[in-house]
Parts: C-alpha cells; sequence; structure tokens
C-alpha cells in the first residue's frame, strides 16, 4: 500500500502571516492589496489606475483568490462587485472557494457562495471545497458549507477519496466526528481499496482510528486493500504497534459479540460485579463465623465486638451502596431538550443548527458519531455501555456500571465504606488472633505457619481484605484528589484531548476547577458540579 504523497494534495500558495500590517509591506497592485486586505489601496487601484480585477497575476491566481483565503469578506465583495469572477480558475483549476477551505475562511466563503459561486466545483485532481477543508482540518467551514448550502460531504475525488478519507489520514477527529455525525459512510473503498479506516492507520492516528472504531462495525476492521492488507496489518507494518493493538482489540470485541465463546464472554458483557457482590458478602460471612464466632480463639470482650459487629455494619451499607451505585443511570445524555438524534430528528441530520444549539458551545469533541447527538461538554462516550454519560469519569467493569454525573457520589461513598470496613475487619482480625494465640512450644513452627494451618478461615478472609483494601483504598485517595480539583478520571488521563482544558498560552487550565472549598462542598452536598456555571468563549475561539 503506497501512502498519500503530497503532491496529491491541494497546491495552493498561502501568503504571509495575516497578523501583519499592510502598512509594514510594499503594496504595489491589487494582488498584494487583496492579499493583505487593504482596502483602501485596492480602492485606489481600481479607480484612480484602472486596474482590472478579473486577470490573473503571473502565476494565474486572482486577486478574489488572495482575498478568500486570508478571509477578507468586504475585500471578496468589492472584487465581485467590480468584475471579479466568481467561477474563475487557476492553472489546476482551483476557484477562490478552494482557496477559502484551505484557511477556514468562513466569512469570504459566505460572500462568494452567496453571489453565486458553485459548492460543488471540483479542481483537476477532483477536489471540491469539502475535500479541503478536510485535508486542512477545517470543520467548521466545513460545517458551514454542508448545513448551509449542502454540499456533498460523502462525494468522492478523483482517485475514490472522500472528505472521511483525507480527514482519517491527516488525523483530524474533529472533522471525523464532524462528518460521521451527519452518517458519512465509513466503508468507501478509494482506488487502492482503502477505507478511512486503512489511512488513518497508514499515519498512525490514534485519536482518528478510535473514533473511527467506535462509529463503525466490524466490517470496517476487516476490510482489505488491493494489497490484501487490513487496517491493523497496515499499522503494524509500518511500526504502529499502538494503533495495531487497539484495532486487533476492537476486532476481538467484535469477535466476542459475533461468536459465543462461553462464560466468560458472558462475564465481560455484564461486568465483574456480581463476582465482587459475592467476594465482599462471602468474607462477611467468613468473618463473622471465623472471627467473632471463632470457638477456637478467645471470647470476644465488649470493645472488639462493637468494633466487629461496626465492621459488618459498614460491610452491609458497602453492599447497599455497590447495588445503588451499579444499577443507578450513572447520567446517560438525553435526547430530548433540544438535543437530536437519528430518531428523533425529521430529516438529515446536517438540518441542525449547531451554532444556535442551546446545547453547542462551539467544542467539536460534543458531537457523538454513535449516538448521533449534540453532548454536553464533559460528557463521553461508553463503549461498553453504547450510550453518551455526562460528566463522564471512568467505566468500572467492578460495578458493572459507569461512574458519571448522577452517580459518582454514590460511587464515592462505596470506596470510603469499602475502605473503612477493610481497614476495621483486618484490625479486629488481626488483633483476635494475636491475643489468641498462645506462645509457640517449637521454635520450629512460626506464628504465620500457625495462622494459616489452625485458623484458615480467618487467614482466607485476611487475605482478600488484603486486596479489597489495597483497590477501595487507592480508588478512594485517587477519587478524592480528582474531587478536590473538581475534574474527572477522563479529563485528567486525556486532558491534552479536550480544548476546554488548554488554558491561553496551551498549557493545562481547568475551568471547573473553583478552589478546595467549593469544589469539594459542591460535590458532597448535590454530589456534583453544575457546568452551567462556565462561561464559555465565543465559537469562534473555541472550534478548531
Amino acid at each position: 500500500m503506497m501512502s498519500l504523497s503530497s503532491s496529491s494534495e491541494i497546491e495552493i500558495i498561502v501568503s504571509k502571516d495575516n497578523t501583519a500590517a499592510a502598512e509594514q509591506v510594499v503594496i504595489a497592485d491589487v494582488f498584494g492589496a487583496c492579499a493583505y486586505g487593504d482596502l483602501l489601496k485596492l480602492t485606489k487601484f481600481v479607480q484612480e489606475d484602472g486596474a482590472s480585477l478579473s486577470q490573473p497575476d503571473g502565476n494565474g491566481y486572482y486577486p478574489l483568490q488572495w482575498a478568500s483565503l486570508n478571509n477578507f469578506a468586504d475585500v471578496a465583495h468589492y472584487i465581485i462587485q467590480h468584475g471579479g469572477d466568481v467561477h474563475a480558475v487557476d492553472n489546476v483549476r482551483q476557484t477562490a472557494l478552494h482557496w477559502a477551505a484551505v484557511r477556514g475562511s468562513v466569512a469570504a466563503a459566505d460572500v462568494l457562495l452567496h453571489n453565486g459561486a458553485r459548492v460543488e466545483a471540483a479542481d483537476v485532481n477532483g477536489y471540491r471545497a469539502v475535500h479541503v477543508a478536510a485535508q486542512y482540518g477545517q470543520t467548521s467551514l466545513l460545517n458551514f458549507i454542508v448545513a448551509k448550502y449542502h454540499a456533498d460531504f460523502d462525494v468522492p475525488d478523483n482517485d475514490g477519496r472522500t472528505p472521511l478519507h483525507w480527514a482519517a489520514y491527516k488525523g483530524f477527529a474533529d472533522t471525523i466526528r464532524l462528518l460521521l455525525f451527519w452518517d458519512a459512510f465509513q466503508g468507501k473503498q478509494d482506488k487502492e481499496g482503502c477505507t478511512p479506516l486503512h489511512w488513518a492507520a497508514l499515519r498512525g492516528n490514534l485519536e482518528a482510528c478510535v473514533v473511527l472504531i467506535h462509529a463503525g462495525t466490524k466490517q470496517e476492521l476487516l476490510v482489505k486493500d488491493s494489497a490484501g492488507f487490513t487496517p491493523a496489518q497496515i499499522a503494524a507494518d509500518r511500526g504502529h504497534h499502538h494503533v495495531s493493538l487497539i484495532l486487533s482489540n476492537a476486532l476481538r470485541g467484535h469477535n466476542s459479540c459475533w461468536k459465543d465463546k462461553g462464560w466468560m464472554n458472558k462475564v465481560g458483557d455484564i461486568g465483574y460485579g456480581p463476582i465482587l457482590f459475592c467476594i465482599v458478602f462471602v468474607c462477611t460471612i467468613i468473618f463473622v463465623n471465623s472471627v467473632l464466632f471463632a470457638s477456637n480463639l478467645v471470647k470476644v470482650t465488649a470493645v472488639v465486638g462493637l468494633w466487629g459487629w461496626t465492621a459488618v455494619s459498614l460491610s452491609a451499607s458497602s453492599l447497599l451502596m455497590f447495588i445503588r451505585c451499579s444499577s443507578k443511570d450513572p447520567g446517560y445524555v438525553k435526547t430530548s431538550g433540544g438535543i437530536r438524534n437519528n430518531a428523533d430528528a425529521e430529516g438529515p441530520l446536517v438540518t441542525i443548527d449547531l451554532i444556535n444549539s442551546a446545547n453547542w458551545t462551539g467544542n467539536w469533541s460534543q458531537l457523538c458519531p454513535t449516538c448521533k447527538i449534540i453532548r454536553p461538554v464533559r460528557s463521553k462516550h461508553c463503549p461498553a455501555c453504547k450510550r453518551c454519560v455526562e460528566q463522564f469519569d471512568h467505566h468500572c467493569p467492578w460495578i458493572s456500571n459507569c461512574v458519571g454525573k448522577k452517580n459518582k457520589w454514590d460511587f464515592f461513598v462505596f470506596l470510603f465504606l469499602g475502605t473503612l470496613t477493610s481497614l476495621i475487619g483486618g484490625v479486629v482480625t488481626i488483633y483476635r488472633l494475636w491475643t489468641s494465640i498462645p506462645a509457640l512450644q517449637s521454635d520450629e513452627e512460626s506464628w504465620i505457619h500457625h495462622v494459616v494451618f489452625q485458623h484458615p478461615g480467618a487467614t482466607v478472609f485476611l487475605f482478600f481484605d488484603f486486596f479489597i483494601l489495597l483497590a477501595a483504598g487507592t480508588l478512594f485517595l485517587i477519587q478524592a484528589y480528582q474531587i478536590s480539583r473538581n475534574i474527572t478520571t477522563n479529563e485528567y488521563v486525556n486532558a491534552t484531548r479536550y480544548g476546554y482544558l488548554q488554558g491561553a498560552n496551551g498549557g493545562f487550565h481547568n475551568p471547573y476547577n473553583h478552589g478546595l472549598v467549593k469544589n469539594c462542598s459542591d460535590f458532597l452536598i448535590r454530589g456534583y458540579t453544575d457546568d452551567e456555571e462556565i462561561t464559555w468563549p465565543p465559537l469562534q475561539q473555541v472550534a478548531r
């Protein structure tokens, strides 16, 4: 399989940085005035010097192309009003709209399309504006020309590659989300037999592969290109072993759903919740029989009995909290209240007005290509639950449920009770054994050896109690730390993936962190923090 060469991408000369002031450069003609957005000089060239706006420069590029590239909508409008042709093409048949798509010039594109530019105009490679936008990751412009001007977002170029192919190859996960949100076809094969997943795997674009996998089916994982390679094989061949592993695991996950291989798969489907419940319940019974009521141990004193039955009561409470947090809705994002999905929407998904949606903050990660919904900012799609969860923390197989906005408080209390129960139960057991075993007569027999063989029930309890204490205690401390900072496990692990966690200087910044006291008080009182308190920047500053 051959990789896409740079020659196959759109060839457009990009002007200097837009931030350079027009007066700092010498503007000698209409092309310079259009490139730098100097409308006054452009007016002078046209009205006083009689310059033409319908002729190209020495390279075959038109003034309207330069103005569109740098998003000077007022200049573009002036050019069109004074003879500029929105249909004019350069040497490779690229129009001004192609150039606008390179930098995501939405305002300029609107002027062009409003004045008759053809949204489906193709260059010599068959690239339309949708292809160029996908090649450069201009998600906002892609959304604009599809939603407002009904551009075909699934059209192939001359090589059979759709915008989804290009977005996957370049690794623009946000663009992929938008295209899949519109139901772009993942199974489309280009002239080399490659699907978008093939190209994402070729470049080792991990996030792009993950988005495609979650929204796709088993079929895309099994498709072979013209050389007979699947996406996983291509990733492995190119040395992208982390991508190859994810693709292989996804295929095994699909196989377990399609083919019953025994009880292990059934356990995987329902999680380890029933197993953990049985372990805690059995340990409680063993503690009562082999520690509190053991006939070969000394009589229980009032103090030991109080602590012992406290441990039993805490164990029962932890089991109740386990049932609560494992059966409770973790915060599944519903499709009512302005959030629409395939089932609810009338007409195609591209008719959804993202810009004016009450749930839309300009963050493309809000689009779920699997559920086809616009979800709150901190939500995430859980592959195990196959639902989007608000304030998603993580999917916990040990409670067979996600941890999210509506059950995180229950989960935290469950961890606290589990940690406290294990600690008290372990201390009581060790104290009982230590005070009940007489001095050993033989130097060859150790204290531990005597406990293991003379008190097997208590030994089994201590074994399981240690691992429960270690696991519950560790998770409790992690959750307590994250609650104090008002950040979820998912956000903590994947902070670099979320734009709303990036500060002005590109470093980490958590807009939800209101300080230790408020973070903890809000969580303990309400069980969650209110996302609506966050003031989001304008769409143009957030969207990429």
